[in-house]
């Protein structure tokens, strides 16, 4: 059955909330209709700010990210791998910085499972919820200005208040990962990790297979900043002679 022309961008839209680009051929393919429509639709979703055009497909606009939410219902059985092969490279570290997002909230739940004893440094609420199951793990939070759609402090008092720490290591997520670095759509929670892999001993980036050469606004750290990568697929060839060339440790779990 022919969709409409509503629920057709309804559903490009969506694809576009697990893959960081769509391709017009393989879009076709899936809903149906001609390349041209589909050219067309992604034409008129430009127009409305939706979407970015690119040769040959379409990309979410640079510097937008589903909330935290929305992405917590993405790449579950992924993510979940990635926790535990976190939990390997973290080791008997007994002070933690954790970041905000959905892969690390999954960490933060492996983490309460496995781990006593320990002290845990997050500006995420999420991480605090699930880390609070375990009472041996100390929670600090970090101050700062409430952002809705990440759960998360950011601000100038969040970034400060982690000059007064040091960690064994950072775990942060990334919206994108690309030759140059870890990168992340919210420019005030890019701050924060700046600061987190500034005060730690070492960072480990967990973050899954979509995030791979997608491009946001705020490279928080290049790959030399960076002991590991966890993920749960093989990164593109440029990626991962980048990692290489910057001693990155990387883990496809």
């Amino acid at each position: 059955m022919k969709r409409t022309k509503t629920s057709r961008q309804t559903q490009i839209l969506a694809e576009l909330d697990s893959s960081p680009s769509l391709r017009v051929a393989e879009l076709a393919r899936r809903l149906d209709v001609s390349t041209e429509t589909i050219r067309r639709d992604l034409d008129e979703l430009t127009t409305q700010g939706l979407l970015n055009r690119t040769y040959g497909g379409a990309v979410r606009p640079l510097s937008t990210e589903p909330s935290v939410t929305e992405r917590h219902r993405l790449y579950v059985e992924e993510r979940q791998r990635i926790a535990r092969a976190a939990l390997k490279v973290i080791g008997d570290a007994r002070v933690l910085m954790i970041g905000s997002g959905a892969t690390t909230v999954h960490v933060a739940r492996r983490i309460a499972i496995e781990m006593k004893n320990i002290t845990v440094i997050t500006h995420s609420f999420g991480v605090a919820t699930v880390l609070a199951f375990n009472p041996t793990i100390k929670v600090l939070m970090l101050p700062g200005d409430y952002h809705a759609s990440e759960g998360a402090t950011v601000g100038s008092h969040a970034v400060s208040f982690l000059g007064n720490f040091y960690a064994d290591c950072a775990i942060t997520g990334a919206s994108g990962l690309t030759v140059d670095g870890p990168s992340e759509a919210l420019l005030e929670c890019g701050a924060v990790y700046t600061a987190m892999v500034a005060r730690a001993a070492k960072c480990v980036v967990v973050a899954d297979h979509s995030k791979f050469d997608a491009v946001f606004p705020s490279r928080y750290a290049s790959w030399r900043d960076i002991a590991a990568l966890i993920t749960d697929a093989s990164p593109p060839d440029t990626l991962a002679a980048a990692l290489k060339q910057s001693g990155v440790e990387l883990t496809v779990s």
